[in-house]
């Protein structure tokens, strides 16, 4: 795959990146809502420095990300006993 030079702007300030092609679209999207949400704190709160804007930004990311992970891994274990389900039902028709 080939890679692109781009450039992202990001609480306006643009960062070039050496990027593969199919990773373009996902990161200049990602560029765009980091975008709307420094806008939204600014705002929302009256936040004017940029660090704060930035922080906020991480932590409310992070936070989603963990809450993600805890869906994903409470799926997981619901699948995996459901398996295991399946698995005891086909060993007892053996």
């Amino acid at each position: 795959m080939s890679e692109l030079s781009i450039k992202i702007r990001i609480a306006e300030r643009e960062y070039p990146m050496r990027v593969k092609e199919e990773e373009e679209e996902r990161l200049r999207i990602v560029g765009k809502l980091l975008n709307e949400r420094l806008k939204f704190f600014k705002d929302q709160f009256g936040i004017q420095d940029k660090q704060d804007l930035l922080a906020m930004v991480a932590f409310e990311t992070m936070v989603e990300k963990l809450k993600l992970e805890e869906e994903k891994n409470k799926h997981l274990s619901k699948v995996g006993q459901q398996l295991n389900v399946l698995d005891d039902l086909l060993s007892s028709v053996k």
